[in-house]
């Protein structure tokens, strides 16, 4: 015990607790602990503090307020950890929580603008939104490995595919969580999947035929290319053409810009594409198309094209681009939209034809 002759040199447990704010009953759990010990005690035994102890007692409580817990709290008193670490390591747990915080934050406000009233909706939606960066990103290499394994594919191509990473950021919009949690379902969905297995195989075996032909220029995914706008496997935002190795010419990528422009206003205005409009859409790009790949605009061609445009054609592919768009914050321009309802009703318009 120290022995003290001045009783101005003490404070006591009331005096702390009006200059540091904390209640009595707190600062004496302190004591308790040995975390800041009283310095001696009066004679009647009331616990009595020195300037020392009022500024250990005032880092315990700074120190507190920014949320740290009372090991390190222990560790720094007494010196085996250095403030600098201590806030170091403190500031990473803290932006960590932050994290989750906006997480929780957006989750909430895409479940308010959706107006989500399924507990299992929601469930579903909390659990993917809380899904760590390496956990969302394995769920689109699952999907990539499902689409690509085993088959004789570009690796190039593949490669492309694989490395377009999903980047949900730090403090997503309510419209990214959205985003990421049908993208994250659509992935999963086995129907989805084995078609894109289905254009991923098409592309594949069109790859291992005979370069520069016809069909092998098709099966490649021309017709579904990003410069188609057609929502095939390997429509990207980087104007990545098909899913095979070989890819249309660029005569024919030029041709799919024509589809867009003579079909989106017939398709607009509801107008069939098996109509006398839809036929003459085809007898004006039909034998483009055939002079791009060097064969004859006939019947068989235009079955053959309408077939091979309608394999390599889903809305929803497209609609993993959109959505790979939104949530890593791509401009809209990058990403195409809206273009696989006219490829295909032109796909229709070609096979209507080729049935006159």
């Amino acid at each position: 015990m120290v022995l003290v002759t001045d009783d101005d040199a003490f404070l006591s447990i009331g005096d702390l607790a009006r200059r540091t704010g904390l209640p009595v009953k707190t600062i004496r759990y302190y004591a308790d602990i040995g975390l800041v010990p009283p310095t001696d005690r009066s004679p009647a035994g009331y616990r009595r503090y020195d300037a020392v102890a009022l500024a250990r007692l005032d880092l315990v409580r700074t120190l507190r307020e920014l949320g740290v817990d009372l090991a390190t709290v222990r560790q720094v008193l007494d010196r085996t950890l250095s403030l600098a670490d201590m806030a170091t390591a403190h500031a990473a747990a803290l932006d960590a929580q932050i994290r989750l915080l906006r997480t929780r934050r957006s989750v909430l406000r895409a479940v308010a603008a959706l107006g989500i009233d399924d507990h299992e909706e929601l469930d579903l939606m909390n659990r993917l939104a809380h899904l760590s960066a390496a956990e969302r990103q394995q769920i689109i290499d699952d999907y990539w490995s499902s689409a690509f394994d085993g088959l004789d594919t570009d690796p190039a191509f593949a490669a492309r595919m694989r490395s377009v990473r999903v980047d949900l950021p730090d403090d997503p919009t309510p419209a990214q969580v959205e985003a990421w949690v049908e993208l994250a379902e659509l992935v999963q969905d086995p129907s989805y999947r084995a078609r894109v297995r289905q254009m991923a195989e098409a592309g594949a075996s069109a790859s291992d035929g005979a370069a520069g032909s016809g069909s092998a220029d098709s099966g490649s995914a021309g017709s579904g290319s990003a410069g188609s706008g057609s929502g095939s496997v390997g429509s990207g935002s980087d104007g990545s053409a098909g899913s095979g190795s070989v890819g249309p010419s660029p005569e024919e990528l030029a041709l799919y810009s024509s589809v867009s422009e003579l079909v989106t206003p017939l398709d607009s205005a509801g107008i069939p594409p098996s109509s006398p409009e839809g036929r003459l859409v085809v007898d004006q790009l039909a034998p483009r198309f055939a002079h791009a790949r060097g064969v004859d605009d006939d019947a068989d061609f235009r079955q053959e094209l309408g077939e091979q445009i309608a394999l390599f054609s889903d809305r929803r592919v497209e609609r993993y681009w959109e959505l790979v768009g939104v949530i890593n914050g791509w401009p809209a321009a990058q990403v195409s939209s809206g273009s696989v309802a006219t490829m295909e009703w032109f796909a229709q318009a070609l096979l209507a034809a080729a049935d006159s």
